[in-house]
């Protein structure tokens, strides 16, 4: 009885069933946590997608598991809807657009020039990816990596090729976590030491009404060019015009704080469990994330590039530090222009100046991914 007991328990269990795909997995997401605990790099986002894909590769547990007749599916499978669904990108952005301020934009509207050059990894990665095979579904997929924006990647992934999303969200998501490690050097590397000091005047004020406007100017301007990507600026505008409208405050701090976090844990804990080793692990995969790397190293240097031209043309107003920032990870690469102005000069505070690009970047991503759903969405 004893034995049969013990035996039932070891078949089971997961003990007797791991593989090499889920042990370098578990690897993975145990170095994931070290960055996000240890290192402290982004880790409301790289917690949950880490502990995410711890699950999904420990030996016997089935949390995506698909319902099959009436034995239910796994509890992450019904979260997962959320994301196959496209809601939590939508519920992410209309988070973010209560968050953000598009004053910096608004009083430098030259700052749009930045955002659009730091999509330019996104036409790289695009051509690569054909270069390598891809379908054009596919290479599309890829591409958008290189806006630095989770929730437009796994928009569009879930749009045009669903079977990459978790290789391209967990890409996403993870270069933009690793924003302090990957920004820097092409910093320095494409700025001088004069540049980087460059300090910026202060920008003019933006009054309330410009605030307001701005949100259904932008709303009907790009719903009416690019009608699929009404969901993704539809929740931003609709986010920043509770911030600044002032008269749903209750609305704006719901959506700002308790809805954005618990979003956040259903998607990226979701994402992460995607990442299940048998498939993760393919030579495809590994093709797909060196193309996003690509993808993003090309973004923060058409930001740069674009904000050096800028510089030249403004008689030396603009620091260039200031493209970087045009990749739409909010708030993290306005924070690396800051941190790197600081390095050259520590009275050079860059943050607000670099939140224009920042924002604009949010913008011209979710932009492009509209014009990648117009050409090649069913």
């Amino acid at each position: 009885m004893i034995v049969d007991a013990l035996e039932k328990i070891w078949q089971q269990s997961g003990l007797g069933q791991p593989t090499w795909q889920q042990g370098a997995m578990i690897i993975v997401a145990c170095v994931l946590l070290y960055l996000a605990i240890a290192k402290k790099f982004e880790p409301l986002l790289l917690v949950p997608i880490a502990f995410g894909v711890l699950l999904a590769n420990l030996p016997g547990v089935q949390l995506m598991k698909e319902p099959v007749g009436d034995e239910p599916g796994g509890l992450l499978y019904y979260l997962y809807l959320g994301v196959k669904l496209g809601i939590y990108p939508s519920l992410i952005f209309l988070g973010i657009g209560a968050m953000t301020d598009f004053g910096p934009l608004l009083s430098r509207p030259s700052c749009l020039f930045m955002g659009a050059g730091a999509q330019f990894g996104i036409s790289i990665a695009f051509m690569l990816s054909i270069l390598f095979g891809f379908s054009p579904q596919a290479a599309a997929s890829i591409a958008i990596i290189g806006g630095a924006d989770g929730p437009t990647a796994i928009f569009l992934t879930t749009k045009l090729r669903p079977e990459l999303l978790p290789a391209i969200a967990i890409a996403a998501y993870s270069y933009m976590a690793l924003i302090p490690m990957i920004q820097p050097p092409i910093m320095r590397l494409l700025t001088t030491d004069r540049e980087r000091r460059i300090v910026m005047t202060t920008p003019r004020k933006v009054s309330k009404t410009e605030k307001i406007c701005f949100p259904v100017v932008v709303t009907v301007l790009c719903v009416i060019l690019l009608p699929e990507v009404a969901p993704l600026i539809g929740m931003l505008m609709l986010g920043n015009l509770f911030r600044e409208c002032g008269v749903v405050e209750r609305l704006s701090s719901t959506a700002q704080n308790a809805l954005i976090n618990i979003v956040t844990i259903f998607l990226g804990l979701t994402v992460g469990a995607t990442a299940a080793g048998e498939t993760f692990l393919a030579d495809e995969t590994l093709l797909i994330l060196a193309l996003g790397l690509t993808a993003f190293v090309f973004s923060t240097v058409g930001g740069l590039l674009l904000g050096k031209l800028m510089s030249v043309l403004s008689g030396g107003k603009i620091n260039p530090l200031i493209g970087s920032a045009g990749v739409s990870a909010v708030p993290m690469a306005a924070r690396m222009s800051q941190l790197e102005g600081l390095k050259a000069d520590p009275q050079n505070h860059l943050l607000m100046h670099a939140m224009g690009p920042n924002v604009a970047g949010v913008i011209g991503s979710a932009v492009a991914a509209g014009v990648l759903l117009a050409l090649f969405g069913g």
